[in-house]
């Protein structure tokens, strides 16, 4: 843990940065706004739903497991509409939980790349390298990567517009270059 006492400003930094530059692309840049649809009966649906337990949920499924590749629940399938569901507690958001636990992925995100750049660069002065770019890019390749290939999953499994998904990357990008541009400012020197 010797690179923290190091790499500790770049690691706040870019978590700050990117902190601002989330809230930045998701409030205020208007494609965003596009990402969410609304539905016609979505009155019906919520009083339908009313007294769930906040968690995930799957439809149509059954309870039991050995019931799935079952003629009726393959019909229910078939006739759709089918999806997954997250519902949360009632009541507005809480934007300081969510705000606080996004700056602490963000810190947590910017310190695994600070270990990785640190296992990779080692924690020598920036003159030692060929030249400076070369912490840029492999801070902002590993940014990119931390931000970008977990939500492939949501696409590849949980069908999430390919438009989001691309979005996501577009915003990861610009995230891993933010931290790539940091940390080669505060590299140690």
């Amino acid at each position: 843990m010797s690179f923290l006492a190091q790499l500790w400003l770049p690691i706040v930094v870019s978590a700050v940065l990117v902190f601002v530059l989330s809230a930045v692309t998701h409030m205020m840049v208007p494609f965003r706004l596009s990402e969410w649809g609304h539905l016609k009966t979505q009155d019906a649906i919520q009083s339908s739903l009313r007294g769930a337990a906040p968690g995930l949920y799957v439809f149509p499924a059954p309870v039991d497991v050995k019931e799935r590749g079952k003629p009726e629940a393959m019909q229910k399938l078939a006739e759709g509409p089918s999806g997954w569901l997250t519902l949360v507690h009632p009541g507005p958001m809480s934007w300081g939980r969510n705000l606080g636990l996004s700056l602490g992925m963000n810190l947590f995100v910017s310190f695994s790349v600070a270990y990785v750049a640190t296992l990779t660069l080692g924690a020598a002065p920036l003159q030692m390298f060929p030249h400076e770019r070369v912490v840029f890019r492999v801070v902002s390749t590993i940014g990119f990567l931390a931000y970008a290939v977990g939500p492939i999953y949501d696409a590849v499994w949980f069908w999430k517009p390919w438009k989001s998904l691309a979005m996501t990357a577009v915003d990861s990008l610009a995230y891993g270059l933010v931290m790539g541009v940091t940390f080669s400012m505060l590299w140690p020197r």
